[in-house]
């Protein structure tokens, strides 16, 4: 079973996914900003990171970024699922950008895509 960690402030985006991820067999943490996530992944590595990008405390550019900067995260594929369009001069950091609201057929096979290409470690 793939891990999966959901950043998202909005806890009913929160909700839905966790609730789609879970019914395709998925492993779901989910995590309201960025702070959160960095904690939560003290605790262990999943195979996805599935994040906002406009959240308080720490978005998900700077969430991108740290998750980056660390050796046992970096692997990690990221998807950011966000409203904002990325910026022309933002260095990518992130695997893949779905811009939301995404339809749910393109959000589960990109999610799928990007835990097979991150073997599960369990």
């Amino acid at each position: 079973m793939h891990s999966i960690l959901l950043v998202d402030d909005d806890p009913e985006i929160l909700a839905a996914w966790q609730f789609v991820l879970v019914n395709e067999g998925y492993d779901v943490r989910c995590a309201p900003n960025g702070v959160q996530a960095l904690e939560y992944l003290k605790h262990g590595v999943p195979d996805l990171i599935i994040t906002d990008w406009m959240m308080p405390l720490m978005g998900g550019a700077e969430l991108c970024r740290q998750l980056r900067a660390h050796p046992e995260l970096a692997h990690v594929p990221i998807l950011v699922h966000s409203a904002v369009p990325q910026a022309a001069e933002e260095v990518q950091t992130w695997t893949v950008r779905l811009h939301k609201p995404a339809r749910m057929n393109l959000f589960l096979t990109t999610v799928e895509q990007l835990c097979k290409g991150n073997p599960s470690r369990s």
